[in-house]
């Protein structure tokens, strides 16, 4: 795993982002960014933010307004419904206002179970908002990375995101987190593509054993 970071670094340097400590943004984010780019995600989420500045505004208002703000970032009327489900869960939880401010305060794994008992959370998004809102020790899988880390033979092929998210911290050094994710992720995106690889062009390709299929 070391040697894929320092070869992933000499291509695409050190990510530089420092947690945020938003983690209903990041949740919200996380929501928006399914079926749809970076662009119209973070148009999305702007539009959500000018129109209704507060998440209680959010969670009370008419959903026609939510689905209306969000609109750019694609199915909006499914995502409209999961944000307001979300934020209603967190608030109905016994003693808890609006606010995931405590998820750092508690141990990792009730954190991470807590996040995925909400409304359309799975792994992944919680996995997203531990590490980017509070650089914890978690490594969001999403397909870029798990294609790379399987190709890789990283992660087992075929098993399930629940199983890969556990393969990927179990090799995952502390403090390594955000740039594995990041450059895999990267990767994937610009050279590890799922139909047709970059393979001649790529940083990996000496140590990936998916370059020489056999036959």
């Amino acid at each position: 795993m070391l040697a894929v970071r320092d070869r992933l670094r000499a291509v695409y340097g050190v990510p530089r982002m420092m947690p945020h400590g938003d983690p209903l943004a990041e949740l919200v984010l996380t929501v928006l960014s399914q079926s749809t780019n970076d662009r119209n995600r973070d148009v999305a989420y702007l539009r959500l933010r000018a129109r209704l500045p507060t998440w209680e505004a959010v969670r009370d208002a008419p959903l026609q307004d939510v689905e209306e703000a969000i609109r750019p970032g694609g199915i909006s009327k499914v995502k409209s419904q999961r944000i307001q489900r979300i934020l209603r869960a967190i608030s109905d939880r016994p003693g808890q206002q609006l606010s995931l401010d405590w998820l750092p305060t508690v141990p990792l794994g009730e954190a991470r179970d807590y996040l995925t008992t909400l409304p359309g959370v799975g792994r992944k998004t919680a996995a997203c908002v531990l590490l980017f809102a509070y650089g914890l020790h978690e490594v969001p899988v999403d397909t870029h990375v798990s294609r790379v880390g399987t190709r890789l033979r990283l992660l087992a092929p075929g098993a399930p995101f629940e199983q890969l998210h556990d393969q990927m911290l179990a090799l995952t050094p502390p403090g390594e987190e955000l740039e594995l994710h990041v450059n895999l992720l990267r990767h994937g995106r610009r050279t590890c593509h799922a139909r047709s690889p970059a393979c001649d062009a790529c940083a990996l390709a000496r140590m990936c054993p998916s370059r020489f299929p056999s036959g």
